[in-house]
């Protein structure tokens, strides 16, 4: 056993200890309730000196300053933290039992507001209840001596690892995680509303699938005991949402979770939140309007304001967002028409760039890495890359005035995909070929192609109208607009390696 772990036991066992004398002194160590009338930033923001103020608070103690009959600490709610003070002239028998209690225990506070000689806005507590004893101390209490003597007690948590796998640590110790997820929250209730708003209805759609599709990507596979039958994890939303568009709904969008069984990086978790709308009538030049003003509405509601600053670089989503041809642009820098190019040429302009296409086969694919080597990293701005090549887009409409590509664009911002969009496919004939063709790539080791869902094209042959569809990742939006650059840092729960293994 290392000394850190050893020293860990040692304070456990002290609280342990302070546990057991506190209920022989009959004191509850776990309470029922506590009635709250205020709380820290409440009290700081109506403050009025010389009133005296009566409030009932309740919080976490996060630090420290036991003296001999009277006390300083500060405890930490949803809010904040305010400094309390204790006399034991005032609370009595209750000054023993704080004695008794450490950083991490929630108490509640009954007492009256006032000013410190230093200005600080306090509580000056007549009733004092402890709530919930903390058996674990927070990790790496760090203890200091003022200029009076006076022992002071300072909570830190500093290692990213730990910080993923014990989040609720994190945001006890950390005020501005917290701060990212409330932001967080902020920015999927103004989507909804603003989705809402322009008349959509929100709807589910199923997690277990028997059939996984709407996108390019490996399923997490599971098993229906009941039914015996193999399910899967859905990896997007799209093709039981575009039935319901065919059933006749005016607009659907659902805000899920989705799962792909994939590498993890900075900008990808297993397990995601999407967003995908689907509105009948429209096309993907009206959805990038669209994309625009619902980005602009999120940042003028929750932020007041359009301009960023992301990892240094500097983002104003106000629109109008610059439009980029992905051929155009892939032939400005490399030469190559992507079109017209045979895979040899393609795999020639990939290793020029540098990329590693030991694993890569089919034009599709050749053409998606030479766009993420040579063309990705430079949209800072943000920016829809438009008219992509059929083979990368099988549920795409094919482009009414352009050969070989289909109408489609994805959202770019500092240099990462933040959405992506279609005119829909609902030719049923067309969406037949397709499927046939990712067939044929699965069955030459693609994982990542496309099932055939033959129960899809049955709701295509009933006529779907036009459609425009949209998907757009929460998590990286999240990132963009609270400046975190690892997606773990929007996610409360990440995915995580064993530490068995």
């Amino acid at each position: 056993m290392d000394n850190n772990q050893n020293d860990l036991n040692v304070l456990i066992k002290r609280r342990k200890d302070e546990l057991t004398e506190l209920r022989s002194r009959g004191i509850e160590t776990f309470a029922y309730e506590f009635d709250i009338t205020s709380n820290s930033k409440k009290i700081k923001d109506e403050f009025v000196d010389d009133e005296k103020k009566e409030v009932k608070i309740a919080g976490r103690i996060m630090a420290l300053r036991k003296m001999g009959k009277a006390s300083f600490a500060h405890i930490q709610d949803e809010f904040g933290r305010i400094q309390i003070y204790l006399r034991k002239d005032d609370i009595k028998e209750q000054y023993t039992a704080f004695k008794l209690m450490d950083i991490g225990d929630i108490i509640g506070v009954e007492g009256y507001t006032f000013k410190t000689k230093t200005g600080e806005i306090s509580v000056h507590v007549t009733n004092l209840t402890l709530l919930t004893k903390s058996l674990r101390p927070l990790p790496i209490s760090k203890e200091t001596v003022d200029e009076e003597g006076n022992i002071v007690i300072h909570d830190q948590f500093a290692d990213i690892e730990l910080r993923y796998r014990q989040r609720y640590v994190d945001l006890i110790v950390n005020p501005e995680v917290r701060d990212v997820f409330v932001l967080r929250s902020k920015i999927t209730s103004a989507m909804r509303r603003f989705l809402e708003d322009n008349g959509y209805l929100e709807v589910e759609t199923p997690i277990l699938q028997p059939l996984y599709g709407g996108a390019a990507a490996k399923p997490f596979v599971t098993h229906h005991n009941a039914l015996d039958t193999e399910l899967y994890l859905r990896i997007a939303d799209e093709l039981y949402l575009k039935r319901l568009i065919v059933g006749g709904f005016n607009g659907v969008f659902e805000i899920s979770k989705d799962f792909r069984n994939e590498g993890m990086d900075k900008t990808h978790n297993p397990e995601f939140t999407m967003m995908e709308l689907y509105v009948p009538f429209k096309d993907y030049n009206w959805m990038m309007s669209f994309v625009e003003k619902m980005i602009l509405n999120i940042c003028e509601n929750v932020f007041g304001k359009t301009k960023f600053n992301y990892d240094g670089m500097n983002i104003d989503f106000a629109p109008k967002w610059k439009r980029v041809s992905m051929i155009e642009a892939i032939e400005q820098k490399t030469g190559v028409n992507v079109l017209n190019a045979d895979e040899k040429t393609l795999k020639d302009t990939a290793k020029k760039l540098g990329c590693d296409i030991s694993e890569i086969n089919g034009k599709a694919k050749l053409i998606d890495e030479i766009f993420s080597i040579a063309i990705q990293p430079e949209l800072i701005e943000p920016s829809f890359v438009i008219d992509y090549p059929v083979e990368l887009s099988p549920l795409a409409k094919k482009h009414r005035n352009i050969e070989g590509v289909v109408e489609r664009f994805e959202g770019y911002v500092a240099g990462r995909e933040i959405c992506n969009a279609f005119s829909e496919l609902n030719d049923p004939i067309d969406q037949k070929k397709r499927f046939d063709e990712q067939a044929r790539f699965k069955a030459e080791g693609d994982e990542e192609a496309h099932q055939i869902d033959n129960d899809f094209i049955r709701a295509l042959e009933y006529g779907m109208p036009p459609t425009a569809g949209l998907g757009i990742g929460i998590d990286r939006l999240v990132m963009l607009l609270t400046n975190q650059t690892s997606i773990r840092d929007v996610i409360f729960f990440p995915q995580m390696k064993n530490i068995t293994k």
